[in-house]
């Protein structure tokens, strides 16, 4: 039975214009209906109370690799993309535009170009006559329908649509009920289509090779982030398969806040819909590697002794506690500020463990850890470090990590 895939959009994203050169590609694949669905992201933005700018109100660490995962992900699709001076453009007019040809798909893909790779104001009517022309329209009759109320309230409708569903952002799919945010979750919407791959047919779960080896992939984590808890579970895998050494690298991630000033529970400042659809997209990212995930009922948890214990135990021991507290935390729904729990997921000499946390030289060893992350660029976690020079943030991360460790992930210069 063919399924319906909505692709809601607007120009303005660069996310969304990696998507489109991929979604297309997606339906035919999946043999889905596609619908593409313009809506006003400014507009969008505002009734979740998102800065419009959002870009501007990154840490500088957290902004340049924005630029640079940008930059990745057009590589790993074969796509250009350029970030054009004056960027954020004016898109409405661009956008009502589009409806008043039908919604061309043609008409899509020439604006998302004038825009990412052409560096032009998409709703210059210079570029929107290029565009519509190069699409086989009569430019001066879409043009004479841009201002009519019609096409001004689809496109306030649809803006409205796309706010009632949930949609915080661009590129937004929607497959039923379900949203998924991201061109990095166009996986995920392509297995909602057409079902789970065989067991052992996902990449994730690819025979080991030997191109990384030499090569070291660092892993920055705390106890405290259900993201570094999700890519914990595949770092030994990644490693593995790649032949790359894996270092973990243990900070507490309230103090890489703090000294780059961010928000101490980053979830509590963003709207219902973005928390809800985060809350979501855990668990399908628990799902896809078959990992055990329970939102805990204490959120946000005091790390600090646990990760102090980490640090006081024996090298050889620390897998097992890591492991072990994880679990305990991000699957059990277990206090891991409480010295019983943190018994348990030591073990043996335990008490003796839990009294090393309040010796001067494990608490200056987390803290001269936790300023190494803030030097090495980290302002999340789980942050990946390939080589000591490639920085990757977050377990959705993992395919450009992977790539990196194959050498096939230098990103083009400019």
């Amino acid at each position: 039975m063919t399924r319906a895939l909505a692709f809601w959009f607007d120009y303005s994203c660069p996310y969304a214009y990696l998507a489109s050169t991929r979604v297309e590609a997606l339906a035919a694949r999946t043999g889905s209906e596609l619908a593409f669905e313009p809506m006003l992201l400014g507009a969008v933005f505002a009734a979740n109370k998102t800065p419009q700018k959002l870009f501007a109100t990154l840490s500088p660490s957290k902004a340049a690799h924005n630029a640079l995962d940008l930059t990745r992900w057009a590589d790993a699709y074969g796509v250009e993309l350029r970030m054009p001076e004056g960027h954020p453009f004016r898109t409405v007019e661009a956008l009502r535009a589009t409806l008043a040809c039908g919604i061309d798909p043609r008409v899509v893909r020439g604006f998302y170009r004038a825009y990412w790779v052409e560096g032009r104001p998409p709703s210059e009517e210079a570029t929107m006559r290029d565009v519509l022309a190069r699409a086989g329209h009569d430019a001066d009759a879409v043009l004479a329908r841009i201002a009519t109320p019609e096409v001004k309230d689809d496109l306030r409708r649809r803006t409205d649509e796309a706010i009632g569903l949930g949609i915080f952002g661009a590129p937004s799919f929607v497959v039923g009920e379900k949203i998924y945010w991201g061109q990095d979750r166009m996986e995920m919407v392509e297995r909602e289509l057409v079902g789970p791959a065989p067991q052992g047919a996902q990449a994730t779960e690819g025979a080991r090779t030997s191109a990384g080896r030499g090569r070291v992939l660092e892993v920055y984590w705390d106890f405290s982030s259900p993201f570094a808890y999700l890519g914990a579970t595949q770092a030994e895998k990644v490693a593995a398969r790649s032949g790359a050494t894996l270092v973990w690298r243990p900070m507490l991630l309230g103090g890489v806040f703090k000294a780059i000033g961010q928000s101490e529970v980053p979830l509590f400042t963003w709207s219902d819909a973005k928390r809800r659809y985060y809350l979501e997209d855990m668990r399908r990212w628990a799902d896809c590697w078959n990992v055990p995930f329970r939102f805990p009922s204490r959120f946000p948890m005091m790390t600090l002794k646990a990760m102090r214990a980490y640090l006081a135990l024996p090298e050889e021991r620390r897998a097992q506690f890591r492991t072990k507290t994880f679990h305990a935390y991000w699957a059990e729904d277990r206090d891991i500020a409480d010295d019983a729990v943190l018994r348990e997921c030591i073990g043996e000499g335990a008490d003796d463990v839990l009294a090393r946390t309040q010796a001067p030289e494990i608490k200056k060893e987390l803290i001269d850890a936790t300023q190494r992350a803030v030097a090495a660029g980290v302002f999340g976690a789980p942050t990946w470090v390939v080589d000591g020079k490639e920085l990757f943030w977050g377990q959705d991360r993992i395919p450009l990590v992977e790539r990196a460790l194959a050498g096939d992930g230098s990103p083009r210069r400019q």
